[in-house]
C-alpha cells in the first residue's frame, strides 16, 4: 500500500524524534488525565497521538477545539496546556544544547518545586 503524504525520508519528516511516539511529557499526561476524566474510550491512543503531534508541528485551530471537546475542556485550558508543554521542551532543549550549571542549576529548583 502506498504511504499517503511524507514518507519517513522525506525532508519534511527530518526534524522528527522517534522518542516522541512513547515520550512521557507534560502535555500527554495532561491530556491523558482529561480524556480519562471526560470518559473516552482511547485516551491513551489519543495522547500517544496529539503528544508528539504538539510538539513537533504544533496544534492548530481545529485540534484544539477536538481536544477540548473529547476532554470536557475549554479551549484555553489545551492552549494553556499546550504553551506549558513546549516550554518544557524548551527548558529540556536548552540544556542539552548548553549544560552549564547555572541552567541546570535553575532547572533543577523548577523539578524541585513541581514535585
Amino acid at each position: 500500500m502506498p504511504i499517503i503524504g511524507p514518507g519517513p525520508d522525506d525532508p519534511e519528516n527530518d526534524a522528527w524524534d522517534p522518542s516522541w511516539e512513547n515520550q512521557d511529557t507534560p502535555f500527554r499526561r495532561w491530556l491523558y488525565e482529561k480524556l480519562t476524566a471526560a470518559g473516552c474510550e482511547y485516551a491513551a491512543d489519543t495522547a500517544a497521538i496529539y503528544a508528539p503531534a504538539n510538539r513537533y508541528n504544533g496544534l492548530d485551530d481545529a485540534e484544539v477545539v477536538l481536544l477540548a471537546t473529547l476532554a470536557s475542556v475549554n479551549l484555553d485550558a489545551v492552549r494553556a496546556a499546550h504553551k506549558a508543554d513546549l516550554g518544557d521542551w524548551a527548558r529540556e532543549q536548552q540544556l542539552r544544547d548548553h549544560p552549564d550549571l547555572v541552567v541546570l542549576d535553575a532547572d533543577l529548583d523548577r523539578i524541585r518545586h513541581r514535585a
